[in-house]
């Protein structure tokens, strides 16, 4: 089936560009089906669970470290810590610009 672009105009086109995005993806998710299909069937075969060959995690998900012990303590507000990671605190920075160093905040 040939289909003349040059002859649709704007509303046709984008409906056109739809359809085919929308085939494109159905497409693509049969094709994942087929292959997760294939390998299941390998791993039956050869007497293996998806978690022994591949770990307890599924692929895409990340692992979580948990929570860090804070390293630093605002002097003026003790509620206030940081762990040392990420951005620094504008507490911390105020603090450093008063002429404070970094292990008189350290806990």
């Amino acid at each position: 089936m040939a289909i003349d672009i040059k002859n649709l105009n704007h509303t046709q086109l984008n409906d056109l560009i739809s359809k085919a995005q929308s085939r494109q993806n159905e497409l693509k998710k049969e094709k994942v089906g087929k292959l997760r299909e294939k390998v299941h069937a390998l791993l039956k075969a050869e007497g293996y669970t998806f978690e022994d060959v591949f770990g307890g995690a599924r692929a895409g998900k990340r692992r979580s470290t948990g929570s860090v012990a804070p390293k630093y303590r605002n002097p003026a507000d003790p509620e206030q810590t940081w762990s040392g990671r990420g951005k620094r605190p504008r507490w911390f920075n105020d603090a450093l610009k008063a002429g404070k160093k970094e292990k008189d905040l350290a806990i």
